[in-house]
């Protein structure tokens, strides 16, 4: 697949694989660029890949630029709303990964080589300026991302004249404060927003009739500190370039009234649910309905005796869910019971009796494997991914998946592997920079495809053969 590496934008391509299958350094070489600017993440996030995996991504590609270019200046983005049908995780990932993007590029940050944060996320509707996906922008939205590279993107090369901001953000909204039992205040607001980008809030405190000093500022929507009396508390936001907000209208912040000993808990949680069993070889998984508890239950022990009748219970693990995977052969018996934080536990289950079969003795002629996982899916496509193992005793030069779609689905773009056509049956072998895998090493490869979602066949044969 050939890639435009001047202006770089690849439909469902993720920061974790361009920094795992090592990607970016041809990307690099080619173009030998001194400035990159990262919109990354969006597909990582479709994927439901949690943030620290995205931030890990983003460092080891960082690190890729600078082994290019020592001198790389890098602007990265808190990437743009997500609101695809169906995708109930990608606004709290979105949230996540960009209420960690200040902070980790503060830490990642040198003189040499600084890495500047332009927010795309504030004033970006998912809904008016995207094609109506909630996910791609529309002209309205590639105008709205181009007037927040504009500034930091001019202020690196030097060239031209941003025009001064001088428009303020908006003032917080719906600010409320609470203190706990422990004398912690703490205010919440809604976000400012910005023609270019807040940057932070200044909260301001006074003691009762008094004048208003500041107590702190904070890149997030929430602030905390110790309760010293009967405060009162405003809040605004700034920008960049110094604009602030109007002052939110003041809360007080009053202590609720609190016991000073609560009364021990005596009450044990309800019994579980009789454990059902799903059995593999070797190995056995019980689940069962969860206990209820005037305070919480924390956790279940779950106690096995050997054989299927008589023995003696005794203690083989803990679960804070309501499953547990154990390992072993032959016949068992199983009780569980729940426990709370006071140390009260429930009766026990009645026993349920489990037969664990022997796992076969692997054919001593392993090659590879191939394995399926869905990355996403929406209305008429979907993304797919395959693991591609050495099962082996020798390093492999190269391999070959054989993939095969119910009903007619096609594969409309792959990478990290080399297909032979447009029409399935699909032959798919390696690239030149991921053929060579040791013993137990694996690699992956990863495609778009028409129609539903659906799990292909798949079959896994290696150069030279096993």
């Amino acid at each position: 697949m050939a890639h435009d590496g001047d202006n770089e934008g690849h439909g469902g391509f993720q920061a974790t694989g361009i920094a795992n299958q090592n990607q970016l350094p041809p990307w690099l070489a080619a173009t030998r660029p001194d400035v990159v600017l990262m919109h990354l993440g969006t597909n990582d996030i479709w994927a439901n890949t949690p943030a620290t995996s995205i931030l890990a991504a983003y460092g080891t590609l960082v690190d890729q630029m600078r082994a290019a270019n020592p001198n790389m200046k890098i602007i990265l983005a808190k990437i743009i709303p997500m609101e695809p049908a169906g995708c109930t995780w990608c606004p709290p990932g979105v949230a996540a990964l960009n209420n960690a993007i200040p902070g980790w590029a503060a830490a990642k940050t040198t003189a040499q080589s600084p890495i500047t944060v332009v927010d795309q996320f504030t004033g970006f509707d998912p809904v008016a300026d995207t094609i109506g996906d909630g996910v791609h922008p529309d002209d309205s939205g590639f105008q709205k991302m181009s007037d927040r590279w504009y500034p930091a993107l001019t202020a690196i090369l030097g060239g031209g004249t941003p025009p001064a901001d001088t428009t303020p953000p908006t003032v917080p909204s719906g600010l409320a404060v609470t203190v706990s039992c422990t004398l912690t205040v703490t205010l919440r607001w809604t976000a400012s927003t910005d023609n270019v980008g807040v940057t932070g809030y200044d909260i301001y405190h006074a003691s009762n009739g008094g004048t208003f000093t500041p107590a702190g500022t904070t890149t997030a929507t929430s602030f905390s500190e110790p309760f010293n009396g009967l405060f009162q508390y405003q809040v605004r936001a700034r920008d960049a370039a110094g604009n602030t907000s109007a002052f939110t209208a003041p809360v007080t912040a009053v202590p609720p009234p609190c016991p000073t000993s609560p009364p021990p808990d005596t009450q044990p949680p309800t019994t579980p649910g009789t454990p059902t069993a799903t059995v593999t070889c070797g190995s056995v998984t019980l689940s069962w309905a969860a206990s209820a508890d005037n305070v919480a239950v924390t956790g279940y022990e779950i106690w096995r005796a050997s054989g299927t009748t008589g023995g003696t219970f005794s203690s083989v693990g803990t679960s804070t869910t309501t499953s547990f995977t154990q390992t072993g052969v032959g016949g068992f018996r199983y009780q569980i019971r729940a426990r709370d934080a006071a140390g009260n536990t429930s009766p026990f289950t009645s026993p349920i009796t489990v037969m664990t079969p022997a796992c076969p003795t692997p054919s001593p002629s392993g090659a590879c494997t191939a394995v399926y996982s869905q990355a996403g899916d929406w209305p008429g496509a979907f993304q797919g991914q395959v693991t591609v193992t050495n099962t082996g005793g020798t390093a492999t030069t190269g391999w070959t998946v054989t993939l095969t779609f119910p009903g007619g689905r096609q594969i409309t773009q792959i990478w990290g592997g080399r297909t032979d056509g447009t029409t399935g049956p699909y032959t798919i072998t390696n690239e030149n920079y991921n053929g060579t895998l040791a013993p137990g090493a694996s690699t992956t490869f990863g495609f778009l495809a028409s129609g539903t979602a659906a799990s292909p066949t798949l079959t896994c044969t290696r150069t030279p053969p096993a």
